[in-house]
């Protein structure tokens, strides 16, 4: 057998040899247990909760991406068809605002900061937190690890902050940024459907069961593979805290109350950014002081939730594609049109 094939068997075999605190709550069979996945990955049952989720207020909040990606150079941002810019003030802080200039209509992502103020490019109006005119800094909300803009429509009931979900008080962060051509929804239904997991992320997902699905969540058995046959199961849930984001969270084994959020944030018809914050935690002695090591495991978190977005991107597009073209009402059709280019082919299982 050449190398090259020895090394694939070991990095994904059959068999899984976990470490680290296994989850010990038993849960009875299902009553479709028995069932292959395929039956089990209902279209109706992910349809209903995408409808759910779908409900739920946003209080007109959207993610822009990383905190610390924003920086003193101006940075443009497109969020539900609206141009925006984002820069940090004096105090450090995040700003964003409208990209037009109030002037003559120059983009201020082409501008420069000085001091925390915003210089047009054209004519070097500063613009700054009192505004200019009708141009005005739009509310912001940096939540230590994203950077959140309010950008309320007729139809939200706003709210003076996002509606977070719980998060580890000590943890690990990566961030990561995709776009799709494809809408929220369909971001929302790929994580709704936890049974494609180890089908179609066999690198990363041993063996994943549904235990449970609950009224607003669904609960999980997964093992996580570490390297080659060495994993961790743990048990999670998927659940919506508002319509555009989803939460996977481990609340028993190995790493409980770690969180990766999934947001997706409409750029406009038919184009989303998917960024997805990984929110690594532990309970073992010694993690605490290991936290000084978060800009060398941060690129290993982001490397691993691109792998897998890079595939389930693929999967999103196809779903919009498929949808766009024949009208199926696996999930509700958009109003916008189909994305120009053809989806990404799919990723194939390796075989052995």
């Amino acid at each position: 057998m050449k190398p090259t094939a020895l090394l694939r068997r070991f990095l994904e075999p059959r068999t899984l040899l976990h470490f680290g605190r296994q989850p010990e709550s038993r849960y009875p069979p299902s009553a479709n247990a028995n069932d292959p996945d395929w039956i089990q990955a209902s279209p109706v049952r992910i349809q209903r909760a995408l409808d759910r989720a779908l409900a739920l207020p946003s209080g007109g909040w959207y993610v822009v991406g990383a905190t610390r990606a924003i920086g003193d150079t101006p940075e443009r941002h497109v969020i539900n068809g609206r141009e925006l810019v984002a820069w940090r003030g004096a105090d450090g802080a995040p700003r964003i605002a409208p990209a037009e200039c109030p002037h003559m209509g120059a983009d201020l992502a082409c501008g420069r900061v000085e001091k925390g103020t915003l210089i047009c490019p054209w004519h070097g109006l500063a613009l700054g937190d009192a505004g200019h005119g009708r141009w005005k800094p739009c509310k912001v909300h940096d939540d230590g690890v994203l950077t959140w803009v309010r950008l309320a429509g007729p139809q939200d009931a706003v709210t003076e902050t996002p509606i977070l979900a719980p998060r580890p008080a000590h943890f690990f962060d990566g961030v990561i940024r995709l776009d799709a051509q494809c809408e929220p929804a369909d971001v929302l239904a790929n994580r709704l459907d936890p049974w494609h997991g180890a089908w179609y992320h066999p690198h990363s997902f041993g063996r994943l069961r549904v235990l449970e699905e609950r009224e607003d969540s669904v609960l999980v058995r997964v093992s996580f593979r570490v390297l080659g046959p060495l994993a961790v199961e743990v048990d999670a849930t998927f659940h919506c805290p508002d319509p555009r984001t989803i939460v996977m969270t481990i609340v028993e084994g190995e790493g409980t109350g770690s969180v990766v959020e999934t947001h997706a944030t409409p750029i406009g018809p038919g184009r989303t950014a998917v960024i997805e914050a990984t929110l690594a935690t532990s309970e073992r002695e010694g993690f605490l002081g290991a936290l000084g090591a978060r800009a060398l495991v941060r690129p290993l978190i982001e490397a691993r939730a691109r792998r897998l977005w890079i595939e389930d991107t693929a999967y999103a597009e196809r779903t919009y594609a498929v949808r766009s073209r024949t009208h199926l009402t696996v999930l509700r059709p958009s109003a916008s049109p189909a994305a120009e280019s053809s989806p990404r082919a799919l990723p194939r299982r390796p075989t052995d």
